[in-house]
C-alpha cells in the first residue's frame, strides 16, 4: 500500500502525512517543518486563507530545500486531502527553475508539465509588464 492509499484514521490525511514525516525526517528538520506549516494549517482549519501571506522560509534562518518541499507537500495535502502530491522542478526562463506542487498523474505527464511551465512563463511576462506600467506611473512595484 502506498502512502497515498493509507486511509486516515481521524479523517485528516494531513495528520497521517505529518505522522509519516515525523518517522522519516530528522528530528530538527521535522521541528522546523512544523514551525513553518502550523500557522498555515491553523489558517486552513479556520477558513482564513484568503489574506494569508505564505513564504516557505524559516524567517531568520535558511530552510533546507527538503524542508521547503515537505512543507509545500504538507500544505497541499491539507488543501487537497490527497497524499499523492509531488514537487516538480520546471525550467521556465532565464531566472532558473521553479518548483511546483502537483498531483502524481500530472507530475508524470510531460505535456501537462510543459503547459504548466508555459503558464508560468506567461504570468512572469504579465508581471513584468505590470511592473513597468507601475514604475512609469510612480506606483509601487513590489507585487
Amino acid at each position: 500500500m502506498s502512502e497515498s492509499e493509507i486511509p486516515p484514521e481521524d479523517g485528516r490525511p494531513v495528520d497521517v502525512y505529518l505522522d509519516l514525516l515525523s518517522i522519516r525526517m530528522d528530528t530538527e528538520d521535522y521541528r522546523l517543518l512544523l514551525r513553518v506549516v502550523e500557522p498555515v494549517l491553523r489558517a486552513i482549519e479556520e477558513h482564513r486563507l484568503s489574506g494569508l501571506d505564505l513564504a516557505l522560509d524559516g524567517g531568520d534562518e535558511e530552510l533546507p530545500q527538503e524542508v521547503r518541499d515537505e512543507a509545500a507537500l504538507v500544505i497541499a495535502t491539507a488543501v487537497t486531502g490527497r497524499m499523492d502530491n509531488e514537487v516538480v522542478e520546471l525550467e521556465v526562463d532565464e531566472s532558473g527553475p521553479v518548483r511546483v506542487v502537483t498531483d502524481a498523474t500530472t507530475a508524470a505527464d510531460p505535456s501537462r508539465l510543459d503547459e504548466i511551465a508555459d503558464y508560468i512563463r506567461q504570468r512572469h511576462r504579465q508581471n513584468d509588464e505590470l511592473r513597468g506600467i507601475a514604475e512609469a506611473s510612480g506606483l509601487p512595484t513590489d507585487f
